[in-house]
């Protein structure tokens, strides 16, 4: 298939990536699946998801993988006794005020980008295929098998240059063959089970944060060619919707929005948040070194995201595609294939805390905006948002001394010191759970110390992890059922930031000058929740309590801050049982804020937690 970009001969090459690399898995998706030669020549290996922005690469993609083979078109043989490419093949078709391609796109509408008898077949052939279905004579598999056909088909009688950008002044002699549908040309295979392929039609940095597997491949446009400029014709065959068309080469006004992958300046933070997003272990990203960005710089990305920083750069000649606004290029034009080992592990903080995000970090990086320079983790608490967050610049910033201190010493403390410290507290101690003397004995000694190692190991094993303390600041949690174990061990050695570069403060939220950072940072807010129960915040533990009023002061900070143009983003519950966050929904209903719903956080609450937040990453 004449198509832009077709991968039909670097099936190899990214064959060659994958062994190579040893990689393993199930499910492979193809991101920008165009007309499908990736996905249908691993159908029979992986579980294919395949997705494009055109309406009709997404009907040539469902044909190629929701079929093993040819369909049988049962119905249809035992009405017409024939199958229905010989059928359409051999069939007369009439003109009509229905018919669109041959009264805009043929000489009978002025143009010419197929022969009047060529334009009449195309129609009355997309008219009847719709008819058929319509009555259930074809179903929908069937359907999409005819009409991925078709415009296959089409692309053999066009009178172009390859692409739907203008047609030739003078007819090419492909122009004057009469349109003969084909089948489409696919594999055909016994191996592939076509219940478990799935095809999208959907912008591709909005799919990235549905979906997961494990093997990601990324063909994004290399040039500023826009695709549904390129191939208006056969996305007006494909969806037959009579669209209002404009200029020379009668192209649909009703376009797609613009893919940012063909807009220089928008490139690179495109391919951060799709490896930010992906939930893919391997990634193989199609490039060109004559696209609008370097190689280079892409790879520069990915390192940001890969497993020790490490990525491989595979270069294959390529023949270079012309369009009609080529000029004399390089005979050096080269395709690369980029593959790297995505960190996909949530690190978990070693502090047990309240209120902890680590169980839902996810759906918080689904809202991140696409390009991050600075993130600052405002009340960053044990860390566990900001600790997985890949961005230039990362601040940690918590209020609470004894908080700060230990993380301070979680990521700042040669690691075997901080595990030998412990377990040398535990045996001078001979701590174990329940055990409430030698508990009482190391909580007495801290309090006259104020030693940092030793509240860390009395976090470890006080009731349910909290940290409590009276109004002389003391530490007066009691003994609990917990305990240091080789899984609190593992999580100590495996704390490090996914960003290098980190800044700790130990402020109070309103001390956080926002304003000297740019526009591209993000500042994430995880306040306690005053609708909810939090016994380190109830301003009996020596530490200012969290009530209605200081709601609205974070709240006036936080608008503050959007009315000068940064973005924030917000966890916190609107309701809570019988309690309704009042306060928040209505300052929420007047900003017009974003709002994420989380159902259901823990399996001993009901409350809804909530993400809100005031951009929207898909036009930024």
């Amino acid at each position: 298939m004449r198509y832009l970009g077709n991968k039909t001969r670097m099936l190899s090459n990214i064959d060659y990536v994958l062994q190579d690399n040893q990689v393993q898995g199930h499910i492979f998706c193809d991101l920008f699946a165009g007309s499908g030669s990736v996905g249908d020549y691993f159908k029979g290996k992986y579980s294919i998801v395949a997705n494009d922005f055109l309406f009709s690469m997404n009907i040539i993609n469902r044909a190629k993988l929701e079929n093993g083979h040819i369909p049988s078109f049962d119905m249809f043989r035992n009405i017409y006794h024939t199958d229905p490419f010989t059928y359409f093949n051999e069939k007369t078709y009439i003109m009509d005020s229905q018919y669109f391609i041959a009264n805009n796109y043929s000489p009978l509408g002025s143009r010419q980008f197929f022969t009047s008898e060529n334009a009449i077949k195309i129609d009355g052939i997309r008219i009847e295929i719709e008819e058929l279905y319509k009555n259930l004579i074809f179903d929908i598999k069937e359907r999409n098998f005819l009409l991925a056909s078709l415009l296959e088909s089409v692309m053999g009688i066009s009178n172009t240059t390859g692409t739907y950008e203008a047609f030739l002044k003078t007819w090419d002699k492909r122009a004057f063959k009469s349109l003969c549908i084909e089948p489409l040309n696919f594999i055909n295979t016994d191996e592939v089970n076509v219940v478990d392929n799935v095809v999208y039609n959907i912008d591709s940095n909005e799919l990235i944060r549905k979906i997961n597997g494990d093997i990601l491949y990324i063909d994004p446009p290399y040039t500023i060619t826009e695709y549904d400029s390129a191939y208006h014709l056969l996305e007006s065959i494909a969806k037959y919707d009579y669209p209002d068309i404009a200029g020379v080469t009668g192209r649909r006004k009703n376009k797609k929005q613009k893919t940012k992958y063909t807009k220089k300046e928008c490139v690179l933070e495109n391919f951060e948040d799709l490896f930010r997003q992906a939930q893919f272990k391997h990634i193989l990203v199609s490039y060109s070194t004559q696209g609008l960005v370097s190689i280079d710089s892409i790879v520069s990305i990915a390192r940001r995201f890969a497993v020790n920083n490490e990525v491989k750069v595979y270069e294959f000649p390529y023949k270079e595609y012309k369009n009609i606004n080529s000029s004399k290029k390089s005979m050096n034009l080269k395709e690369v294939i980029i593959y790297f080992e995505k960190n996909i592990d949530i690190i978990r903080s070693p502090l047990n805390y309240t209120g902890s995000k680590y169980g839902i970090f996810n759906e918080l990086l689904k809202v991140m905006p696409k390009h991050i320079s600075t993130f600052v983790d405002v009340m960053g608490g044990a860390f566990n948002v900001g600790v997985n967050i890949i961005a230039e610049h990362i601040v940690y910033n918590e209020l609470l001394p004894h908080t700060f201190q230990i993380i301070n010493l979680l990521l700042n403390e040669d690691k075997k010191y901080i595990i030998n410290k412990i377990e040398c507290i535990i045996k001078e101690y001979n701590l174990q759970k329940c055990n409430k003397n030698m508990y009482l004995k190391l909580r007495n000694d801290y309090n006259t110390s104020k030693d940092i190692f030793k509240l860390f190991v009395l976090h470890m094993y006080c009731f349910q992890n909290q940290m409590r303390f009276n109004n002389k600041l003391e530490f007066n949690s009691p003994v609990g059922n917990c305990s240091y174990n080789n899984t609190l061990a593992e999580r100590i050695y495996s704390f490090y930031p996914k960003t290098n570069s980190i800044c700790f403060l130990n402020y109070s939220y309103a001390n956080i000058k926002f304003q000297e950072y740019d526009k591209d940072s993000v500042f994430y807010f995880d306040p306690p929740y005053f609708i909810t129960n939090a016994t380190y915040n109830d301003g009996k533990r020596g530490f200012i309590g969290w009530n209605a009023d200081e709601e609205t002061k974070l709240l006036e900070y936080i608008t503050e801050l959007h009315l000068h143009g940064y973005k924030f983003i917000l966890s916190n519950v609107l309701y809570h049982n019988d309690s309704s966050n009042y306060i928040l929904i209505e300052w929420i209903k007047t900003h017009h804020f974003n709002i994420k719903y989380i159902d259901n956080v823990g399996s001993k609450n009901s409350r809804n937690e909530v993400v809100i937040y005031n951009f929207d990453w898909r036009y930024i």
